[in-house]
């Protein structure tokens, strides 16, 4: 009999990723035997994401990313795991940015409303880009000062309510009007459109432009491109960034990200390296 209840046991391991709450564990050495079992049944342990059971990033990075434009693939991810409604995602240099967040801040009503159906987290920038006029305005009556804090890369209150007219003609005639109302107000109030920066002139963009590198391992480096607003972006090397605004001779903040600075070094005209100013952290790579 105790044969039996020993073999009977391990089957029911065996046959279910649930044997470990139904069968009481005589020792720690056949614990970790069963664990063992049933870890096989299912994947290997060596497969699993290194922050397990944290969400893969690659999965995080592409509900982020395809909230931006694609709903069929925002749906697929999402109805399957609807925690990803919630997810939000580093892109560089602490410029994080959620879901809703991404979908807010290109005018993507459609994206947000199903978003917000699987448990997402409206934030102010949404409801500014919903045309809510009274939630915008009552959030900014309590706190004032509010409408001054920058979005996902460093996009404006003011600019996401404006991005709400994208689908506005998908929507009635009294949101256009609320909409029409929250820009009004935003507007009145002088300072919801972010910072403003110093202008680069097209020819003074050039000689920044390039590949620049820091280390001896194939991705240590970054590549300053022109984004599609034209304006100069800083990424991982061989990639397309955030935008660098200027504030300064050759020196430059990154993408909404306060507390970092990126400047270049040049002599008589030619730029030698960048350097970026992190809190607790200076890194110079130099143009290859």
């Amino acid at each position: 009999m105790k044969t039996n209840d020993t073999l009977n046991r391990r089957t029911l391991v065996r046959s279910s990723v649930f044997g470990l709450l139904a069968v009481s564990l005589p020792n720690l050495a056949y614990s970790r035997h069963m664990v063992r079992n049933t870890l096989a049944l299912n994947m290997d342990p060596e497969k699993l994401f290194h922050r397990y059971p944290s969400i893969d990033d690659e999965i995080v990075s592409s509900v982020v990313g395809k909230s931006h434009s694609d709903l069929d693939g925002v749906k697929e991810l999402v109805n399957k795991r609807p925690e990803l409604a919630r997810a939000s995602w580093d892109w560089a240099f602490g410029d994080w940015e959620s879901a809703i967040g991404a979908a807010s801040h290109v005018g993507r009503r459609d994206i947000v409303q199903f978003l917000m159906s699987k448990g997402a987290r409206p934030t102010l920038f949404t409801y500014a880009m919903l045309g809510a006029y009274d939630i915008v305005k009552a959030t900014i009556d309590f706190s004032p000062g509010i409408q001054k804090t920058m979005g996902p890369h460093g996009i404006s209150l003011l600019s996401h309510a404006k991005f709400g007219k994208r689908m506005e003609d998908k929507i009635s005639q009294k949101e256009r009007d609320n909409l029409k109302k929250t820009i009004d107000f935003l507007e009145s109030l002088g300072d919801a459109d972010g910072e403003t920066y110093l202008d680069v002139r097209p020819e003074d963009q050039q000689k920044y432009l390039g590949d620049y590198k820091y280390g001896d391992g194939e991705k240590d480096g970054f590549s300053i491109r022109l984004n599609m607003r034209k304006l100069l972006s800083l990424g991982r090397l061989g990639k397309f960034g955030g935008a660098l605004y200027k504030i300064g001779d050759n020196k430059f903040t990154y993408n909404g990200a306060p507390s970092i600075t990126v400047s270049f070094e040049v002599e008589n005209g030619v730029v030698r390296s960048l350097t970026v100013h992190e809190p607790e952290l200076t890194l110079t790579a130099r143009k290859i």
